[in-house]
């Protein structure tokens, strides 16, 4: 939520002089009446434009409170949720965030907090129409999951990403109690999987599915439960299952949901007689408004012919846990001419990616993860030359992340002026620290190739041998950069500084394992209340320059974890955030909240 939970900004009231322009518009009442206006702002989608809304004026504020049904909450501390029930009183859906970013990456501590239970009890108080509710990086309890879904009798939507704190007990609790759940998405989580019978505690003539999503779990589910799930639900388009589904399994399910939209497979490598393997051809064919196919668990190719028929109207392939070699991948491609976005592991090398250049002329989003992120002896994987390939084919990508082991400034260079419409450019080298492998210099003139040929660059990930002049470049060139995430990079406090005071849309700055210290903290004084969060690890900030910042800008959360073996002196990890609700209350003993 981007919007004062309180009302317009105290600081950009009628009476200030930055707002002298709008004094008189301010002062006077809305020129449409009430029910005008609430009606103009029903049409509002977007967050942002309805928190812009919010800001113009006390009238066109509390219209748009009244009106609001969506909610997103980027952060689960920057408000409370009794902020949230006083302003807004029509609310069906809520997004919420919770931990940081990088407790993908195993930095934030187990038990650091962001527990849904407190929200949830608001939202079952004030309010009772709920349907919608999507958590990322959150913890729910089964108990929290109980609550949910025997609080609310309209509830429709569930997503669970990267959450943690529940078990299937808790999937039971939604299937039994929510009659007209049209989604059920969980994906990547870290839950108790005790069984898959939770599949059957849906009522039998229970049919709303339009969604359902349960491929990182790892229990064999009851087949039965799920094939009469799927024969009921005429509106399922999304079917994501784990790998424990057979193919012939898979095909039963495919005859009875030929309307399916998105596909996520079991296991591709079981044996087929011949007459199964025509009828899981047929039933491919049936398929005919399918545009996402992901799973594909344990492939065996001699199957591809199956999905031939399948793949020429996909535009979202999804091979992130199948591990195909370079001439498996390349045969699959050929039938894909159309895809708009491509997830695939770096086991194609780069003979695979070459044919993803001449394939698919189409290719908007690319990422290409390591199958094998510690085999640093080997060496197997993608290259600089991959990446070049892909950029000649595919002049419309603008999305990329890249995991690799070399790369240059030279090919970086290219690939930007191949592809200068990038708004995403996340470019990971495995092995920190490295230089351009070929003339051993910093990579600055990489990030900077690709700041100054890239002016739409919304989201930049770096990696590799980089000293200030990478930090020179962003701040110079990166004027419309929200999220830069770094780490083994910078030579001083002066990259940092950089950054914070020439990116003037920077919303999220995530750095690890830099150089950075007290000054470069402190260098963003101001900069840190028009940003979502900043978070620092591993680098050279001590606690008392993290005091200094809380006092004096109080408006903002500072919380410091610390190692159980660091100096008492230092700020092993820092977490800054804007909050309208204070310090949080559930901070566990190992987070000093200053």
């Amino acid at each position: 939520m981007q919007t004062d939970p309180n009302g317009p900004n105290p600081k950009k009231s009628k009476d200030s002089p930055s707002n002298s322009a709008n004094t008189e518009s301010t002062q006077s009442p809305s020129p449409f009446p009430d029910e005008v206006l609430e009606k103009v702002l029903s049409f509002l989608n977007s967050d942002k434009d309805r928190s812009s809304v919010s800001l113009v004026c006390k009238d066109w504020y509390n219209a748009e409170r009244w009106t609001r049904t969506k909610l997103f909450i980027g952060n689960c501390y920057s408000v409370s949720p009794e902020i949230v029930a006083r302003r807004f009183t029509k609310i069906k859906s809520v997004t919420l965030k919770g931990k940081p970013r990088f407790s993908d990456f195993n930095l934030v501590p187990q038990n650091w907090g962001a527990d849904v239970h407190y929200w949830l009890l608001m939202f079952a108080n004030v309010y009772p129409f709920l349907e919608e509710l999507r958590l990322k990086r959150m913890t729910i309890s089964d108990e929290s999951l109980e609550l949910l879904a025997t609080s609310f009798p309209g509830f429709r939507a569930l997503s669970l990403m990267s959450c943690d704190g529940f078990s299937t007990d808790g999937l039971k609790a939604i299937a039994t109690h929510c009659r007209s759940l049209t989604e059920l998405d969980i994906q990547d989580v870290d839950m108790d999987d005790f069984c898959g019978g939770w599949l059957s505690c849906f009522p039998e003539d229970f049919g709303s599915l339009e969604v359902l999503n349960f491929a990182t779990l790892d229990s064999e589910v009851n087949f039965d439960a799920l094939e009469r799930l799927v024969s009921q639900c005429k509106s399922l388009r999304v079917l994501k299952v784990n790998k424990t589904i057979t193919l012939d399994q898979l095909q039963r399910l495919l005859l009875r949901a030929p309307q399916l939209m998105e596909l996520g497979t079991g296991s591709f490598q079981q044996e087929l007689l011949p007459g199964q393997f025509g009828d899981l051809g047929i039933a491919f064919s049936n398929c005919k408004n399918l545009r996402t196919l992901s799973g594909l668990w344990e492939v065996a190719s001699i199957y591809f012919p199956v999905l031939y028929v399948a793949c020429a109207s996909l535009t979202f392939l999804n091979l992130n846990y199948t591990a195909l070699r370079s001439d498996e991948f390349g045969s699959l491609l050929a039938h894909c001419p159309n895809l708009r976005r491509l997830w695939v592991l770096d086991t194609v090398e780069d003979k695979g990616l070459e044919a993803v250049g001449s394939s698919c002329p189409l290719l908007e989003e690319l990422r290409v993860f390591p199958a094998d992120p510690y085999d640093q002896h080997l060496r197997r994987g993608v290259t600089e030359s991959g990446f070049v390939a892909v950029s000649r084919g595919c002049r419309k990508l603008h999305y990329v992340l890249y995991f690799c082991w070399q790369m240059t400034n030279a090919a970086v260079a290219t690939i930007v002026q191949n592809c200068p419409n990038f708004t995403h450019f996340r470019l990971c080298i495995m092995n920190p620290g490295r230089p351009d492998y070929l003339t051993n210099e910093p990579m600055d003139e990489a990030f900077g190739a690709v700041v100054k040929n890239c002016t739409k660059l919304q989201r930049l990930s770096m990696s590799g041998l980089l000293t200030d002049l990478t930090f020179e470049y962003i701040g110079k060139y990166a004027k419309n950069l929200e999220t830069l995430s770094v780490a083994f990079a910078g030579s001083s406090d002066r990259g940092m500084q950089c950054v914070l005071e020439g990116c003037p849309k920077l919303r999220k700055l995530e750095i690890r394992d830099c150089p950075f210290g007290n000054a470069a903290l402190l260098s963003g004084l101001e900069k840190y209340e028009t940003m979502r969060s900043l978070w620092m690890s591993s680098c050279n900030v001590t606690i008392n320059a993290c005091q200094r910042l809380a006092r004096e800008m109080p408006r903002l959360n500072v919380e410091v974890m610390k190692d159980k073996e660091s100096d008492d002196s230092r700020a092993d990890k820092v977490y800054v955030y804007r909050s309208v609700a204070g310090p949080r209350r559930d901070a566990p003993p190992f987070v000093l909240t200053l």
